[in-house]
């Protein structure tokens, strides 16, 4: 029972992908054609992080009360709602509403699968079955935008392909039995719900800060990057490889490192591919007119960083209580969204302000300041944990 479960939730992460991988370049090429501006587009594609921002503090009463499936189902309603409804009106502020309805139908679907993974998985293949949902949302982020060439066919298509494809994931839910995440005295109370923020600080705060390095640098690299190469000769098309490759290592590379976490602690692999990847983008930073060199270290970069989000997620499982799971699963959302939020700025600025840098420092910089805290403090976490 528990793999059949398995399996659908993440089929059903794995079509959310598809259909966030699909919405961004999607939505930004009708926009370019339509003549609004790259600050506008850009502004547009924010709505689905603020939904999730928004989102967050209203998510874990409903997963506590209700429990897992419901949670799902809405959520992916929510989404496939949505998508249908691009069709009817394009309109920059109805487009921004319907990303955000979105953002917050996403982040109550992966809330809650992501919270129901990590209640019933063994330790022993925790870091497996994290680096599996991964892997398959993103197997569908990926695919997401093969779908843009569709829109030169018909501009409806493309969504309501992808409300079909969402619509026959979200059937499938209504196999699953629901369950409920383990429960304390006072879960109702909002000063009990402040207690277990500050609850899940306590234990966990090290390992919200791979999910948010992780936003940062998926936001920034296809938000700011794709500037900044153009700014300094790079060719459209070579951005386009480096950012597939980059996607692909992470994807590849996501399972044998849950694996190898299970086997050797998270944070040990945390720290490795921290270093690693912090050297492989400051090795970048030297090959930048030299396109081979480049896409390799981006691809390496992306096999060691590209599974953070999920390492941290199965991190966080490992430091926190169980009856804190929720509330731990959402914190690492709002330190993702957190760090999507500020990618593209901060990524931004450094461009402007910086132009003699090299953008992969920014995102050195940030890489090595995590591995910085979590040497000197992931320790220390799991101390207080087990004590």
């Amino acid at each position: 029972m528990n793999r059949f479960r398995f399996w659908i939730l993440v089929s059903i992460v794995a079509v959310s992908g598809f259909s966030q991988g699909m919405l961004l370049p999607l939505i930004a090429v009708i926009f370019e054609n339509s003549g609004v501006s790259s600050t506008l587009n850009g502004l547009n594609a924010t709505a689905l992080y603020i939904g999730i921002l928004l989102a967050s503090p209203f998510m874990e009463q409903p997963l506590r009360k209700y429990g897992y499936r419901p949670v799902i189902i809405v959520g992916g309603l929510l989404v496939v709602i949505s998508l249908a409804m691009f069709p009817l009106w394009q309109s920059f502020w109805f487009w921004f509403l319907l990303r955000l309805l979105i953002g917050i139908g996403d982040h109550a679907l992966h809330f809650a699968t992501q919270t129901w993974i990590t209640s019933f998985s063994p330790e022993n293949v925790r870091g497996r079955n994290i680096s599996l949902y991964g892997v398959f949302f993103g197997i569908g982020f990926a695919a997401g935008p093969l779908m843009t060439p569709l829109v030169t066919i018909n501009e409806a298509f493309p969504f309501m392909l992808s409300s079909g494809l969402c619509l026959i994931g979200w059937l499938f839910l209504f196999f699953l039995k629901n369950e409920r995440p383990e429960q304390e005295v006072g879960v109702n109370s909002f000063l009990e719900t402040i207690k277990r923020f500050k609850k899940a600080w306590k234990y966990g705060w090290i390992a919200f800060l791979p999910p948010l390095g992780y936003g940062f640098l998926e936001a920034s690299l296809n938000g700011s990057f794709p500037i900044y190469a153009l700014r300094t000769g790079i060719d459209v098309r070579v951005v386009s490889i480096l950012l597939a490759s980059f996607a692909i290592g992470g994807i590849v590379f996501q399972i044998p490192l849950g694996m190898m976490s299970d086997k050797f602690g998270r944070r040990n692999i945390l720290l490795v591919i921290l270093s690693l990847g912090c050297f492989s983008f400051i090795t970048a930073s030297f090959l930048e007119h030299t396109v081979i060199g480049l896409a390799i270290c981006i691809f390496v970069a992306g096999m060691l960083v590209g599974s953070t989000f999920s390492l941290g997620i199965s991190y966080m499982t490992d430091l926190m209580p169980k009856n804190l799971l929720p509330t731990g699963n959402l914190m690492c959302g709002i330190a993702f969204s957190v760090g999507s939020l500020g990618g593209p700025f901060f990524g931004g600025m450094f461009i402007q302000f910086f132009s003699g840098v090299s953008f992969f420092h920014i995102i050195s910089l940030l890489l090595f300041i995590i591995f910085l805290l979590t040497f000197s403090y992931g320790q220390r976490g799991i101390l207080t944990v087990k004590g």
